[in-house]
């Protein structure tokens, strides 16, 4: 039986949908095949690495990726937007059996001071961590999902 895929969308690729992609792997991916991409992919944000390390999940396998390697090429059981930029730009495109929109704050926005900034993608980590596992726990439809994949 094949696993329901999740792509998780944001502009860059390089914070909120990395971190959305290694918590939805560490809870749940016996259950689903986990993706991220970026409409404008970048280099993954030093400071995702970093609070995702404090945690312990290492993410230095991840690397963005551009929607463009997923858009009509792949069947996706879910694609979640993470922030209003690609839930905005993201074009429609066959293949996907879900759409969510769960906007975060771009945590890598460069104002105030070093901790500032750290304390930021803190933040967003937890509200991420926080959304996947209530996620994982609505009752969802999997069965259909895995079959259209």
């Amino acid at each position: 039986m094949k696993k329901a895929r999740v792509l998780f969308l944001c502009t860059r690729n390089s914070a909120r949908s990395q971190m959305a992609e290694a918590f939805l792997r560490k809870y749940a991916d016996d259950k689903f095949e986990v993706l991220s991409a970026g409409l404008e992919p970048d280099e993954i944000h030093p400071y995702t690495k970093k609070v995702m390390a404090e945690i312990g999940i290492d993410i230095s396998d991840q690397y963005s990726k551009p929607l463009k390697q997923f858009m009509g090429k792949v069947l996706i059981g879910y694609l979640i937007t993470v922030c209003d930029k690609a839930e905005k730009l993201c074009p429609s495109f066959p293949g996907i059996s879900v759409r969510l929109h769960w906007p975060f704050a771009d945590p890598a926005i460069n104002e105030g001071t070093e901790e500032d900034k750290i304390e930021r993608f803190r933040c967003v980590r937890d509200q991420i961590e926080s959304k996947i596992k209530s996620w994982l726990k609505e009752p969802q439809n999997d069965e259909k999902l895995i079959t259209v994949i």
